[in-house]
């Protein structure tokens, strides 16, 4: 199975967190998006216990909950005891709502509206990450305005190439994202903000990418970032507090994945990290990571019930599904790949190659392309695996689609954490 949190029962039927797949999607309908909560709270608290045993306490763990975000993750997260990371004044909202703690909120984003910042200041967040010049000077504005002193850190762009998809590649200089270290823009940055009376300059942040397997590009991150931090010291007499190496740590979508243990990443980063604090005399700042995905993808499926089957001689068979692009706009995005299996005999060989379609009007709305799968008929239960980031958090209502809902299992407790829509939500704006 691609992830530890699903399994198959006595009826042949797909089970996730020991919960029967098909019962569920009889009791809520599909499409549908299930969660383990189990292993959602599993892989914070491996985040958690690593950072705290290989930073001797002085770590924290930021879910980025742009992977997922609603009220239920952060009442997750507090419980856990991390911080979280947002992106927008609509994350941050959720966040407060839930009653997060403010203190351990990090609003990050490239172009922060005005509105978003002053709403960000007003409830006394605990970091906001600067993104570049311009946004450096509002943010200042703002919090005189409201009598307030901001802590910021400052986006870097450490030029690590991750081999990844150049989609989600945020860590080279040709980025949206940042200020450049090869240009000296980084330093100007943090001058810059020296001389500014509102703003605390706490530390600095980079991302170098997401769905990373391999461990040396996040190595030679921390070292760039360090060298960062030894210029900063030797030139401004100013010392980093806070160092967040961001997230980006790949999970399993298809068997061939082979993710290396989350604490082995943190392990073999602190390597570095205490090699070059004692090298250079540096003292050890806080250390920060900002899982997203790895903490919430592969606790995630989605349940789809088939529709027509399409066999095109010597063409291409289509298998028909009741969501698509509106619940999963990854494949029409990114031409990311899925596993998937049939819930309701999920033992079945593979035995032909499909294409899964989705019902929207458009000839790219599929889940997966030319995946070789047992035989399908329709009303099967259709389950794809690995789809707890990014997909509810990126669905949408085109043709006026109504948005799945999302359950959440825990000790053979099914709970709807997020409702399903109907179609009056759909006119509830509308003039």
């Amino acid at each position: 199975m691609i992830s530890k949190c699903l399994d198959i029962n006595s009826e042949n039927h797909l089970t996730i967190g020991g919960m029967d797949v098909c019962t569920l999607a009889e009791k809520y309908g599909t499409p549908l998006y299930i969660m383990d909560e189990n292993l959602i709270r599993e892989n914070l608290a491996t985040y958690r216990d690593s950072l705290n045993k290989f930073y001797n306490g002085n770590g924290m763990v930021l879910y980025a909950s742009k992977a997922f975000s609603c009220k239920h993750i952060y009442k997750v997260c507090k419980e856990e005891n991390t911080g979280i990371d947002v992106v927008s004044g609509g994350e941050l909202y959720t966040a407060l709502k839930a009653d997060f703690p403010a203190e351990k909120i990090y609003f990050h984003g490239n172009n922060k509206t005005n509105d978003e910042i002053k709403f960000a200041v007003e409830n006394n967040v605990g970091r906001i990450v600067a993104d570049n010049l311009e946004e450096l000077e509002r943010i200042n504005k703002i919090a005189g305005s409201l009598g307030k002193k901001v802590s910021v850190l400052f986006r870097i762009k450490p030029g690590i190439d991750a081999h990844t998809h150049q989609f989600i590649m945020t860590g080279q200089i040709d980025s949206k994202f940042g200020f450049a270290l090869e240009t000296g823009e980084a330093m100007t940055a943090i001058k810059s903000a020296l001389s500014c009376e509102n703003l605390e300059v706490t530390g600095i942040h980079c991302h170098i990418g997401s769905q990373i397997f391999d461990l040396e590009p996040f190595k030679e991150a921390a070292k760039v970032m360090f060298g960062f931090v030894k210029q900063i010291k030797d030139e401004l007499n100013v010392e980093i507090k806070e160092l967040n190496l961001g997230g980006g740590f790949g999970i399993k979508y298809l068997e061939s994945d082979d993710p290396i243990e989350y604490s082995k990443y943190i392990e073999a980063v602190s390597e570095v990290i205490h090699e070059v604090c004692e090298k250079e005399g540096i003292n050890p700042p806080k250390i920060l990571m900002e899982p997203g995905r790895s903490i919430v993808g592969e606790a995630g499926i989605t349940v789809y019930t088939v529709g027509s089957v399409k066999d095109i001689p010597n063409v291409r068979k289509y298998v028909s599904i009741d969501g698509g692009m509106t619940d999963n706009p990854r494949f029409i995005l990114y031409q990311s790949e899925y596993s998937a299996l049939v819930a309701n005999r999920a033992d079945a060989k593979p035995s032909e190659k499909v294409t899964i379609a989705g019902k929207c009007c458009e000839s790219g709305d599929l889940i997966a392309k030319d995946i070789m799968m047992p035989e399908i008929k329709s009303g099967d239960y259709l389950a794809v695996m690995s789809t707890g980031a990014y997909n509810y958090s990126m669905s949408s209502n085109y043709n006026r689609t109504p948005k799945p809902p999302v359950v959440m299992v825990k000790n053979g407790v099914d709970t709807v954490v997020v409702k399903r829509e109907t179609y009056e939500d759909l006119i509830r704006n509308d003039l």
